[in-house]
């Protein structure tokens, strides 16, 4: 299972330096169109529909077809819509070039995260955190190479088609050993309908976790800059930073994610990584001090490290059958959830510095931060009765 194992956070990673390679190049495509920032905002919303819209079938589809079938496919789809963006012409272009690239990256994410639960099934280690930290570090990886791209003046069709290349290049090497769930052995369990996924509460207390997560990381992203520029006084260099911090520091302690959970349980880190984050964006808005802005923007990066992956992970447990398969259609609707956090956050966290201030809004991010321990611990006594019915059920029926 190693060659699975490796094969999946080569892909978490390839997912992770693709984002983080278009994204900042956002600028200049906004340049070559001639879009102002509320037509680049509007256009950016598509990349978020894309995403929404491809999770909330790929569960279904890794069901029927098998995770390494979509991770090929949505890998090639990128390659194809990669070197679109270059050439739009207008924001409109732009919006749908954006819609098709969210939808194979969203495509992927959903797929990517069902392979790595049926590693952590076989390896029988809890390895999504680490797998998460490959999509931290690709990022990390993609935008650095983006930085390049822009500051050597090098043009966005040239840039995106090297990523492209080598999206081809990983994905040929690895996706062989991406691992397949299993089918169901009985085609009518594996037909679950999702009415009755929709009626379980703890999938929804797992998408609440996730979508926390989602808003507040898409807030970091969107405002930590401007938020130490206007209100800390940093130069814009100083002040990007900011994010790096939190992306740093996510990664690097999603690489201690097996280690943690090992020791304190899905439950406990979720809910006090959930606390650490709360804590230090409350520190970062309340404390007028550069350094604390530093330090709590690292806090929250690694409070939230645990959620989405644990979540994740939580919801293929939902959804694994008495065979040992199953869970895909659970991740799928956990991570439609949370990309709807996305499309959401930075606007949220706009109006209400809008209606306040930066300081205010930063606050507002830590209390969103802070939310996910009670949900945690809701969703934790859900599985528990869930699991407790599961046993009297069979009980009941030997009678």
């Amino acid at each position: 299972m190693g060659s699975g194992r490796w094969a999946v956070f080569v892909t978490f990673a390839l997912n992770g330096a693709v984002v983080g390679s278009w994204a900042p190049r956002m600028p200049t495509v906004a340049e070559q169109i001639g879009a102002n920032p509320g037509q680049l905002g509007l256009a950016l919303l598509g990349a978020s529909l894309g995403m929404i819209a491809a999770a909330s079938m790929t569960g279904r589809w890794c069901a029927r077809f098998g995770a390494r079938a979509l991770v090929a496919v949505s890998a090639l789809a990128t390659v194809v819509v990669l070197p679109l963006m270059a050439t739009v012409g207008s924001p409109l272009q732009l919006g749908l070039a954006l819609i098709l690239l969210g939808a194979s990256v969203g495509m992927l994410d959903v797929a990517m995260n069902v392979a790595a639960v049926t590693v952590v099934r076989r390896t029988e280690r809890p390895l999504m955190p680490v797998f998460h930290a490959g999509f931290s570090f690709g990022a990390l990886g993609g935008s650095v190479g983006a930085a390049f791209a822009a500051g050597h003046e090098i043009s966005l069709l040239s840039h995106f088609l090297v990523v492209s290349v080598l999206t081809i290049a990983v994905t040929a090497a690895v996706v062989r050993y991406v691992p397949r769930e299993e089918q169901a052995a009985d085609p009518a369990e594996h037909g679950s309908t999702d009415r009755r996924m929709l009626r379980r509460p703890v999938l929804w207390l797992l998408g609440m976790i996730a979508l926390c997560s989602a808003i507040v990381e898409g807030a970091s992203g969107d405002w930590s800059a401007l938020f130490a520029v206007r209100e800390r006084g940093m130069d814009e260099a100083a002040a990007a930073v900011t994010f790096s911090v939190f992306c740093v520091a996510m990664g690097l302690v999603r690489l201690f994610g097996e280690q943690a959970e090992r020791r304190w349980g899905a439950d406990r880190i979720l809910v006090g990584g959930a606390l650490v984050a709360g804590v230090g964006l409350l520190a970062t808005a309340i404390i007028p001090s550069s350094a604390v802005a530093y330090v709590g923007f690292a806090l929250a990066g690694g409070g939230l490290a645990f959620a989405f992956p644990v979540a994740l992970n939580l919801a293929g447990a939902v959804g694994r059958r008495g065979d040992g398969t199953g869970g895909e259609r659970e991740i799928g609707f956990v991570t439609t959830i949370a990309y709807s956090g996305f499309l959401i956050g930075p606007p949220m966290i706009g109006g209400v510095a809008q209606l306040t201030n930066l300081e205010v809004a930063i606050g507002f991010a830590g209390i969103i931060a802070a939310l996910i321990a009670p949900v945690a611990l809701a969703a934790a006594a859900a599985r528990r009765r869930a699991a407790e019915a599961a046993e009297r059920e069979p009980a009941l029926n030997h009678r």
